[in-house]
């Protein structure tokens, strides 16, 4: 299921592409008990990453659920914290 969760990410990355530069376009999928509760891509320049997207859309489901994201999270400050 691994596999399957993160091509959903993948796919989910697309719908950014070209509009988030220079941000990398990135998905997010966060899924518990084999069920998808957030979703999220990368916004525009200066607005909310991917994973911030699905956390928000999850809320407190996201507790103790998984988060597939297609490219590794950041962990240095610029427009927006990690």
């Amino acid at each position: 299921m691994d596999k399957y969760y993160m091509k959903l990410a993948i796919r989910k990355a697309e719908e950014s592409r070209g509009k988030c530069s220079p941000n990398p376009f990135v998905g997010a999928i966060i899924v518990k008990d084999g069920k998808t509760i957030g979703e999220g891509s990368t916004m525009p320049y200066g607005k909310d990453h991917a994973e911030i997207v699905a956390l928000r859309e999850a809320g407190s489901q996201a507790k103790g659920a998984t988060m597939y994201v297609s490219l590794e999270p950041c962990c240095h400050i610029g427009k927006t914290p990690p």
